[in-house]
C-alpha cells in the first residue's frame, strides 16, 4: 500500500486495479482519488495526464470498444462516481502473450475501484445500474483522425457485458465499428506507457 492506494495486477500485464483507502463516518467519506507522485513511484512509470473526462449514462449504455492509434494513443485512469458498470479493456498489440484478451471489471461509486488502462488497449464499458457518472484521465488529446473502434460483439473476443443484447443502447458509430481481425492494432513493446 502506497498514499492509501492499493493497487492490484490482473491476467494481463499493464492493466492494473487501483483501491483507494475511503474514510467514512455518519457526515460521509473522504479519499484520496489521485496522487501522481505515488503512482508514479509505485509503478515505476511516468504519467502525464492531460484532462479530466466525465460522462453521464442510463442502464444499457455501451460505450466501446475505443482507442486511438499513435501519435494520440492514450493511457487512461477510470472510475466511476455514482451508479456501476462493467469496465473492459482489450489487448490489442499484435505480438503480446495476451493478444486479444480481455480484463473486465466492475466499477461503481459503492466499491470506488479505478482502472488502469494504458495505451495498446480497446477500451469500453456498459452501464448496469439505473444511470452511471464516468470519469477518467487520459495523456493525450482527442483526436478524430487517429480514433478508432472495434465491435463490442466480436466473437473472437467473447465479452460477456452482463446486459442482455435486446437491452443495449450503442451509438451508431459503436453500432458499425469492425472487427477484431480487421482492426488496424498496435505492435508489442515492453513499455506499455511510452
Amino acid at each position: 500500500m502506497v498514499n492509501s492506494m492499493n493497487i492490484s495486477k490482473t491476467k494481463i500485464e499493464g492493466l492494473l486495479v487501483l483501491e483507494p483507502d475511503v474514510f467514512g463516518d455518519e457526515r460521509g467519506y473522504f479519499m484520496e482519488s489521485f496522487n501522481l507522485p505515488a503512482l508514479t513511484q509505485e509503478l515505476k512509470q511516468e504519467f502525464s495526464f492531460i484532462q479530466d473526462n466525465e460522462s453521464k449514462s442510463s442502464y444499457g449504455v455501451l460505450r466501446g470498444l475505443h482507442y486511438q492509434m499513435a501519435p494520440y494513443a492514450q493511457t487512461k485512469l477510470v472510475r466511476v462516481i455514482e451508479g456501476c458498470v462493467l469496465d473492459v479493456a482489450v489487448d490489442i498489440r499484435k505480438g503480446s502473450p495476451t493478444f486479444g484478451e480481455h480484463v473486465a471489471v466492475e466499477l461503481s461509486g459503492g466499491n470506488k475501484k479505478q482502472f488502469l488502462v494504458p495505451r495498446g488497449f480497446a477500451h469500453g464499458f456498459v452501464v448496469k445500474s439505473e444511470t452511471a457518472i464516468f470519469a477518467y484521465k487520459v495523456d493525450n488529446l482527442y483526436s478524430p483522425e487517429h480514433d478508432r473502434g472495434i465491435s463490442y460483439r466480436d466473437a473472437k473476443l467473447g465479452i460477456d457485458w452482463q446486459v442482455p443484447p435486446e437491452e443495449l443502447k450503442l451509438s451508431s458509430k459503436d453500432l458499425v465499428a469492425g472487427s477484431f481481425e480487421n482492426a488496424e492494432v498496435f505492435q508489442f513493446t515492453d513499455s506499455l506507457y511510452d
